[in-house]
């Protein structure tokens, strides 16, 4: 049926505005916060630990219980059924077991009439403890031999050791790469409402809402039909509320179990940051070997990775960044091995990127290493290294784990990249300029992405949608994924309207809600547009098609004349307008509602073994950023950045462009000024915006230039677009790498700089190659 053609794509690729920007702009988008709770609604906080390890030997809650307002006081013992919030391993009790096992996990909960006094109140518990010592950090876990899997994952492609020993040149190394914190606008919040029959209504600020309704079900011992899971919107969330709402959203549940009443919990910034995860800390040991013209020959990384107390998401994560090691390289010899430690610090936890970032970061690094040991251009040292494009990849075009890299862009991308930012003569006048200075030394970097898109967990890309044409024309829609800033209802809202051929705002997607669409995923993985927007093209296409052999039979047509463009309906000569199909289709008792699935094909994955296919396609891009450093101080600004970004066939270009912007701010925050500092105790003293800096307006680059890249996804995605969550984050390697330029551009020795390149770091940095220090 002729429904679309290449130059009458509906609303598809229209740079059209976020559905809710003037609710986000006026203050009215409505968040779990405010929502309006009924009278009665009570409020809960937890009372947490004040030490990283231990054993809890005694504990005195009276002067909780008489705190004014306090209408409960629940401690592990009193839970009903099940007492775990873990998304995997089941070894993250929602109250301490009698362990403790991090500093602000919670020890009990206390239930009152008012956030505040509910804060007030978990203040003023009596525990006692016997401390025991705390690893807090990777050389005390490895040394205890405290990690999540037997030994190190591997994943290996040929012999990287005898490649690297039979290479003219090699280098080594080791950095030390932190973790980030999400700080997201709006912080974890959730709210129970009672149902009759035991049943339970909750929102959620959740990017997972079936994981919600799964433990929530666990928590108060129902079916998971019993407990229905609504997410209009998130303030962001980053990875973040992948899993770090099922505490929340458990414990109201609990709470209004037994109280009978509506129940609501929100962490306070210092609280949300204390309890929550974060992305990852690694330290990677990497050693390479490589010919005189820079091509590699082998690399051997080694990543310690540090997974906080409870699994999470740690050994995905983990995964992923061994599977981005590669990045954009074709590496003939190469191993991964991977140790997932464990620690008494906040479980790590999903974070933009999933792993990806930290892997990329250290291929990067290597080649960064490998261009000034030969003293040659680090872009030219990559283009040599690029996997084949296309048209020239052989059956040997395969990453570290098997699968054929049958896509690459970044020849092109690369060539028009370096074009576009004039990089060769600013490459020249930056040399000239930092010849001239005594004081300031600028640098400027290339970095490219090659980011694999599905997730790892294959049973995780599927997703489902329900649509409704009503009969005055008008479409209501839902799916599984979770809007949180990114612009997923907009986009799946153009797919609806461009496959009805009618106007946007005819259109209307409600929030995420389990009672609808069942078994979602996650949305993460950079697959909200992906799965969501095929699902629901399925499900409208099956309406569209049933409403097209109502109408050909009627008009006595074929169904092959018969179109849906401009808001009308096309039959052989005759027009009229959609509204009135949807009215003949209704009284001809035509059901106009649907359900749609989609789950991604050709793939096949053994993480085990660490072979097969992982990824449908892959996410192209390309960034060129150039900084200045203060040579005294190690005080650093982004000065430019230019951008170029493959989205394959945009479906919206406006949303995707934004989400460009803000990933690589996002990402240059994490290797350049975001640093998580914990004390001996395994307090995290960088809790608040007043320690842990995420760059402000003012950081971001003076000139910044963000184009996408022309093309489409040779894969048959929805419109041949391509995922743009987390891909762009890694552009944001190039700000660190431009440190390490400038600060390279004051002495001969490499700079070994370790991430975040805080003022302090370039300041180490410099001295160690300008003093020899």
């Amino acid at each position: 049926m002729n429904v679309l053609s290449k130059t009458n794509m509906g609303q598809v690729a229209k740079p059209l505005p976020h559905d809710a920007a003037k609710l986000h702009v006026t203050g009215t988008a409505r968040y779990v916060d405010d929502i309006p709770t009924p009278r009665g609604c009570l409020h809960l906080a937890f009372g947490l630990s004040p030490i990283a390890k231990g054993i809890i030997t005694a504990m005195d809650l009276d002067a909780v219980r008489s705190s004014p307002g306090v209408v409960a006081v629940l401690t592990a013992d009193d839970l009903p059924f099940a007492n775990d919030v873990s998304p995997s391993a089941h070894d993250e009790p929602l109250l301490s077991d009698g362990t403790v096992n991090h500093l602000g996990q919670p020890v009990f909960l206390v239930v009152a009439t008012s956030h505040r006094a509910a804060r007030v109140a978990a203040r003023k518990g009596q525990i006692d403890y016997q401390e025991q010592d705390a690893l807090l950090t990777l050389d005390q876990a490895l040394a205890a031999d405290s990690r999540f899997e037997e030994g190190p994952r591997i994943y290996e492609k040929g012999d990287a050791a005898a490649a690297i020993d039979a290479a003219p040149r090699v280098v080594e190394g080791q950095f030390e790469l932190g973790g980030q914190e999400h700080f997201y606008l709006e912080g974890q919040a959730a709210l129970a409402l009672p149902q009759e029959g035991g049943d339970m209504l909750v929102h959620s600020s959740t990017q997972h809402p079936t994981e919600i309704q799964h433990k929530v079900a666990e928590g108060i011992g129902v079916p998971m039909h019993a407990v229905r899971v609504e997410t209009r919107r998130m303030g962001g969330g980053f990875g973040g509320k992948e899993s770090q709402g099922n505490a929340l959203a458990v414990s109201c549940a609990i709470a209004a179990r037994l109280t009978g009443q509506p129940c609501k919990m929100r962490y306070d910034r210092d609280d949300d940051m204390t309890i929550t995860g974060k992305r990852h800390a690694f330290r990677i040991t990497y050693r390479a070997g490589f010919d005189e013209d820079g091509r590699v020959q082998g690399v051997e990384f080694l990543h310690l990775v540090n997974c906080g107390w409870a699994q999470d998401l740690s050994l995905p994560v983990a995964d992923r960044a061994m599977l981005h090691s590669d990045n954009a390289y074709l590496i003939p010899a190469m191993r991964i091995e991977s140790h997932r430690l464990k620690t008494n610090l906040q479980s790590a936890t999903a974070y933009r990127g999933f792993g990806g970032p930290q892997g990329m970061v250290g291929i990067e690094r290597v080649m960064d290493h490998i261009a000034h040991d030969l003293g040659v251009d680090p872009v030219e040292l990559r283009q040599r290294n690029y996997y084949a494009a296309p048209d020239q990849a052989g059956p040997d075009n395969t990453t570290p784990y098997g699968q054929r890299v049958e896509d690459f862009e970044l020849h092109a991308i690369t060539a028009q990249l370096l074009e576009s930012s004039d990089y060769a003569a600013r490459k020249a006048d930056i040399a000239a300029w930092n010849a001239g200075q005594d004081r300031f030394a600028r640098g400027i970097a290339f970095s490219p992405v090659k980011f694999g898109i599905s997730f790892t967990l294959t049973h995780l890309n599927q997703a489902g949608a329900l649509v409704h044409v009503y009969q005055d024309g008008s479409v209501h829609l839902n799916h599984g994924g979770t809007e949180m800033g990114q612009g997923l209802f907009q986009k799946v809202a153009q797919v609806a309207a461009s496959r009805f051929g009618i106007p946007l705002d005819k259109v209307k997607i409600t929030a995420t809600d389990t009672a609808k669409v069942p078994n979602t995923s996650a949305t993460a993985a950079s697959s909200g547009s992906d799965l969501n927007g095929m699902a629901v093209q399925a499900a409208c296409d099956t309406i569209r098609d049933r409403m097209a052999n109502f109408l050909a039979e009627r008009y006595q047509t074929a169904v092959a004349q018969i179109r849906f463009e401009d808001g009308t309906v096309h039959i052989g000569d005759e027009l009229i307008s959609f509204d009135e199909a949807a009215s003949l289709a209704y009284q001809g008792r035509i059901s106009l509602s649907a359900t749609g699935f989609y789950k991604t094909p050709k793939l096949e994955w053994d993480r085990i073994q660490g072979r097969g296919r992982p990824f449908f396609y892959f996410s192209y891009g390309a960034s060129v950023t150039e900084v200045v450093v203060d040579r005294q101080t190690g005080e650093n600004r982004i000065l430019r950045t230019d951008i170029l970004h493959d989205a394959g066939a945009s479906l919206n270009p406006a949303l995707d462009i934004g989400q460009v912007e803000g990933a690589y701010v996002q990402g240059a925050g994490w290797l350049t000024t975001e640093e998580l500092v914990w004390d001996d105790r395994g307090a995290l003293r960088t809790h608040a915006p007043s320690t842990y800096k995420i760059p402000a307006c003012s950081d971001r680059p003076d000139v910044f230039n963000v184009a996408l890249y022309d093309g489409e996804n040779r894969e048959n995605t929805i419109y041949r677009s391509k995922a743009v969550g987390e891909p762009p984050f890694m552009l944001g390697i190039s700000a660190w790498l431009a440190q390490s330029a400038a600060v390279a551009a004051l002495g001969d020795a490499y700079p070994a700089m370790d991430a975040p390149g805080t003022g302090e770091e370039v300041w180490r940095a410099i001295r160690r190659v300008r003093d020899g220090i």
